[in-house]
């Protein structure tokens, strides 16, 4: 029996895109091919969300939620001393992209679409991703393992952009290839070197 409009709600709306961007991909998935799946009209699924845009948002944020559930656990983990709890964040945030990139890779391509076109989603991701880079270097100011000199956040942005070939979708296709693993433990021993206090 095909759901009525009166019980449709975002997030079946969402679950039913993801299905659809699954099996068309971003660039052929319509909201008509996912109110198809509903079995309701397209303008149902415009109630919930006024735009393809907006609907594609939703869904690469509810990817991105799940995701990175891990992260925020890694900076709260104060068992980790903080060099230690950056390598596991940066370890964690490429293994996961990287495994979503070949498990989940038509919602991996949707993200990569959004992050092309520069959307809003893409900069709150950043920034989150920033804020948890900013909590651990904070931590290790604090603690007297990294230098004191150090802004948090400047330092969590600089950190960021200089993981991105580990992380940034459009480095994807490099993070299969033999040895990058290695690579990233080479930039992190590099990194945590040059946070460390004297």
């Amino acid at each position: 029996m095909a759901p009525t409009s009166d019980v449709l709600t975002a997030d079946r709306i969402l679950e039913a895109t993801e299905e659809v961007l699954r099996r068309h991909g971003p660039a052929k998935a319509t909201v008509v091919d996912v109110a198809r799946a509903l079995g309701v009209s397209h303008g149902s699924v415009y109630r919930h969300f006024r735009t393809k845009t907006a609907l594609r948002e939703a869904v690469a944020q509810r990817w991105l939620d799940r995701t990175h559930q891990g992260l925020a656990g890694i900076v709260a983990d104060g068992d980790l001393a903080p060099a230690e709890r950056l390598r596991t964040w940066c370890r964690a945030l490429f293994e996961t992209k990287r495994r979503r990139s070949v498990d989940d890779p038509e919602l991996f391509a949707t993200f990569g679409v959004l992050a092309e076109e520069n959307s809003a989603i893409v900069d709150r991701h950043v920034a989150d991703l920033t804020g948890q880079l900013t909590e651990i270097v904070r931590a290790g100011v604090a603690g007297g393992g990294f230098r004191p000199s150090l802004d948090p956040e400047a330092t969590a942005a600089a950190l960021l952009d200089a993981t991105s070939r580990f992380h940034a979708p459009y480095h994807a296709r490099e993070w299969q290839r033999p040895g990058t693993g290695e690579r990233l433990e080479t930039l992190l021993d590099l990194l945590v070197a040059g946070l460390r206090a004297s």
